[in-house]
């Protein structure tokens, strides 16, 4: 069975802590991992965030946010 590709990488604050939450295509969530992690650093190296996750499309993939912690994150298109 083949796994989803990571498409996007969104980091959010969520109490206090940085998380890094992976979506694919559809902004399914498919991990989580801490945010600060060398492999975050890894993932992103070159990339700048395309925008905050402020837009309506991520309010369902990003549930349990607050709209302003959901404004405050990165997100980061990755290659596929």
């Amino acid at each position: 069975m083949h796994s989803k590709p990571v498409r996007y990488l969104v980091l959010i604050d969520a109490a206090g802590a940085s998380v890094a939450r992976m979506f694919d295509e559809q902004l399914h969530q498919l991990n989580e991992i801490d945010g600060g992690s060398e492999e975050v650093a890894v993932m992103l190296r070159g990339l700048a965030p395309a925008h905050s996750a402020a837009d309506p499309a991520w309010a369902q993939a990003l549930r349990g946010h607050s709209a302003a912690e959901r404004a405050a994150a990165r997100v980061y298109t990755l290659d596929v």
